[in-house]
């Protein structure tokens, strides 16, 4: 039987930069992604943060744009232009109308190969991100996140707040900015996805053309690797005068390539991923314990989380976390029925081919997987994946993943430490 050819067509250009394009004639747009391996993973312990802050920096203006025309430059034309940090990659993206493809790539490649990095704009960026770090911690639904994370990766870059702490980015000085771009942002390193109405030659010779300067290659600073697995320090509580109490339980996962994902995947669904879920029906709708609840799965390459967050009246955290318990349990106990897994794989193909219908959801997408793994899934690969998972598969996962010395709980609200150790009972499997 002949292979199928895939959608994705990736080329290398000169200097070792990367273009990755799908080319989808029916749209109305454009999306331009530039991906670089630097992140919170890349980053030395007294440079925590250094990754987010350079992508500050780089909104700022370039050696052709100031930072009020780079804007213009796409959003004077009905785009949208953003980009964030991630524990494994720092993404710059650009929407456009399709006849502005070219404006797309040439102004992000001006953002991520020839940024001013002033001293002006890194003193006034040094503020606003100690701001944003104080607004986190003033947000208890986003800070129990990030207590959880210290948990799962104590003093370890994993487990630092993406953005840095206040010590780390006071410390962070210009020449140290300039290295960490030279080291981090040259073409070997980086990667251009595109997703939409282009035309295919035109768009390599622009990306060729866009990114022909940048910095020299250097040694990167090294990845660091995933931690084992601590038994100790299950539960932390940080005392809040908050409304609600928020927490955060989940365990360590699968990488991000593990051949279990797709099972992993799919006890997400039917545990958290919509209202619809067993989460969201026993713990909200049928004991109204919360408003809000929901799993997600943090995905890494040599690591991985499965995480639960919700938010409830203090009074109702015991009964909360004993519910949410319980179906673990379940999980664990009760193989899932096949109407069940019938209904979680045709969600996850629901959400798949509707989130591909649209150009920046799509380069995103295909984008993660490139600078992360090295290639891309076809869809139709994926579903088939999925299509095999059995109620065998997700119960053999759920045993894997649910263990009470893997289990971490963060706790943020009008909850003491000496509660921590109830806390940590009502959190056990057996």
């Amino acid at each position: 039987m002949a292979k199928t050819k895939s959608p994705y067509e990736w080329v290398c250009l000169p200097r070792g930069l990367h273009l990755v394009s799908h080319h989808m004639p029916t749209a109305r747009s454009v999306s331009v992604g530039v991906w670089v391996r630097a992140g919170g993973r890349y980053e030395p312990p007294a440079q925590a943060g250094i990754s987010h802050f350079l992508e500050h920096l780089v909104f700022k203006g370039t050696a052709r744009f100031s930072c009020e025309e780079l804007k213009q430059q796409i959003e004077g034309i009905g785009g949208s232009l953003n980009g964030f940090t991630a524990e494994e990659f720092t993404c710059y993206m650009a929407k456009v109308p399709a006849r502005f493809a070219r404006r797309a790539v040439t102004a992000l490649a001006e953002m991520v190969c020839r940024p001013t990095l002033t001293p002006a704009d890194t003193e006034r960026e040094r503020d606003v991100i100690l701001e944003e770090i104080r607004m986190y911690e003033d947000s208890p639904g986003q800070y129990v996140h990030d207590l959880f994370n210290e948990l799962l990766w104590p003093r370890h870059p994993l487990g630092t707040l993406l953005s840095g702490t206040i010590d780390s980015v006071r410390r962070i000085r210009l020449g140290e900015l300039r290295d960490y771009w030279r080291s981090m942002y040259h073409p070997r390193a980086v990667l251009v996805t595109a997703t939409g109405a282009f035309d295919p030659p035109a768009l390599q010779r622009v990306v060729r053309q866009a990114f022909r300067t940048g910095p020299a290659p250097r040694r990167p600073f090294g990845f660091t690797g995933a931690p084992r697995p601590r038994r100790a320090g299950r539960v932390r509580v940080w005392r809040r005068p908050t409304e609600q109490a928020h927490l955060c339980l989940g365990t360590y996962a699968t990488p991000r390539t593990h051949p279990d994902r797709f099972a992993l995947e799919l006890l997400h669904v039917i545990l958290g991923a919509n209202m619809s879920s067993r989460l969201f029906r026993e713990v909200r709708e049928r004991r109204g314990l919360v408003y809000e609840i929901g799993s997600h799965i943090k995905r890494f390459q040599d690591t991985g989380a499965f995480v639960i967050s919700a938010g409830c009246d203090p009074d109702k955290l015991n009964a909360t976390l004993a519910t949410i318990m319980r179906e673990l349990r379940r999980t664990r106990t009760a193989a899932v029925s096949r109407a069940e897994l019938r209904r979680a794989k045709d969600y996850y193909a629901g959400q798949l081919s509707m989130g591909l219908e649209d150009t920046m959801d799509h380069m995103m997408w295909m984008g993660e997987q490139a600078i992360t793994v090295g290639r891309i899934a076809a869809p139709e690969g994926l579903l088939k994946h999925i299509g095999r998972v059995t109620p065998a598969d997700l119960q053999r996962v759920a045993r894997h993943l649910f263990v009470t010395t893997k289990l971490r709980l963060a706790v943020v609200g009008p909850v003491g430490e000496p509660e921590a150790a109830r806390l940590a009972a009502l959190c056990r499997l057996s």
